[in-house]
């Protein structure tokens, strides 16, 4: 089945730039029109502001322990290389088995990588939180205060042979001279370099997402530093004031107008965000996108287009690797859930459970299904 596009397509892009900067306050309308930016509200107590101060012009941490991935492993291998600088000392076989059960499941969520380390790592006092909008700038700050940071951004790093796809990368140090960072990449090697430029224009395909570990004891140091990102609200808003400004000044960036769609889904404006991930997919993205982030899965479901959201599944189903992600199965079910096939979206749950028992969001939906039937 094919993919529905957007009447409007190309046709009207400037158009609807132009209406999504006046939505924002920073087009057609008053600034007085914008969404007013609330203060910090930190998320643990004890949280204090701290003086900025200069960064050392480079920096490495030390204590971390390397291991390359095993198959489809780039998740929880990183994450394991993360937590060594802890004192973790099991390998990246114990986090695959929770976050993906499934050996062929392509990818591992952020926020599953955050629960693991929140919830599974009991023996040791560390945690996890996700964030987007992320700077050069902030991850050499967070680096040189002794916070291990993982970063998601695009790869292709043999163009030939395997084309696009999401990838983590655990930031290790930094050299403002050479201005290169220097990662732990669990699929190149320990102490590989990437110049900041290519940190940059890659980690724009996942809204400059970043996922930083810490000790409990440090939780109001880090919040500082994270300064006004410390609160989810603001942090998307700012994600999404720096998306529209890239989308104004090139127009035919589909990763500026995914980002776009992706922030105002977190600020819960739907609508808009499906028009937002209408203009990305008629600029053209990496089929494999749909492997790795699922916002615009969330805005059609939310805006009741559900032919689009199972159209969208389909090709995922339909490309090669897409049957082996659990979001694929969760997402068919909210459509028909949505349009009133109750039965199809419980066999819908079932798969989402059955590729990975500790998909939480799929024994939600379920149990709403059940509801709904009535048994």
């Amino acid at each position: 089945m094919p993919i529905p596009r957007p009447s409007c397509a190309l046709l009207v892009l400037s158009a609807i730039l132009s209406w999504l900067l006046g939505f924002f306050g920073l087009g057609l309308v008053g600034a007085q029109d914008a969404p007013t930016p609330i203060p910090m509200i930190p998320l643990f107590s004890g949280a204090s502001a701290a003086p900025e101060s200069a960064l050392p012009g480079s920096y490495r941490l030390n204590g971390i322990r390397f291991e390359h991935q095993g198959w489809n492993n780039c998740g929880p291998a990183t994450l394991t290389n993360a937590l060594t600088f802890f004192g973790y000392r099991d390998n990246q076989q114990r986090a695959a088995a929770w976050l993906k059960p499934n050996g062929e499941d392509k990818n591992v969520s952020p926020s599953q990588m955050a629960e693991f380390v929140n919830t599974q790592v009991p023996e040791l006092p560390v945690y996890a939180l996700v964030r987007v909008n992320g700077t050069l700038e902030l991850l050499k700050r967070l680096i040189a205060n002794d916070f291990p940071v993982i970063i998601e951004k695009g790869y292709d790093p043999e163009p030939q042979r395997l084309g696009w796809m999401g990838h983590y990368l655990l930031m290790i140090g930094y050299d403002d001279v050479r201005q290169t960072f220097y990662t732990s990449d669990s699929y190149i090697g320990q102490n590989t370099p990437y110049t900041y430029d290519y940190i940059e224009t890659y980690w724009k395909h996942f809204n400059y997402l970043y996922l930083v570990l810490y000790t409990a004891n440090r939780e109001a140091e880090l919040l500082a530093l994270l300064g006004s990102d410390a609160n989810l609200w603001q942090n998307h808003y700012d994600a999404l004031q720096r998306a529209v400004q890239q989308a104004k000044a090139n127009q035919q960036d589909a990763f500026a107008w995914f980002n776009i769609g992706s922030n105002m889904v977190a600020l819960g404006q739907y609508a808009e965000a499906a028009i937002a991930f209408d203009q990305a997919r008629a600029l053209g993205l990496p089929w494999r996108l749909a492997w790795y982030r699922f916002d615009h899965l969330e805005a059609y479901y939310h805006t009741g287009q559900y032919d689009v959201l199972l159209a969208l599944v389909q090709a995922n189903l339909n490309d090669g690797g897409g049957q082996y992600v659990e979001e694929t199965y969760y997402y068919g079910g909210l459509a028909r859930l949505g349009k009133g096939e109750i039965d199809r979206a419980i066999s819908n749950f079932d798969a989402a459970i059955q590729f990975n028992p500790n998909f939480l969001p799929a024994r939600q939906a379920k149990e709403v299904a059940l509801a709904q039937r009535g048994g």
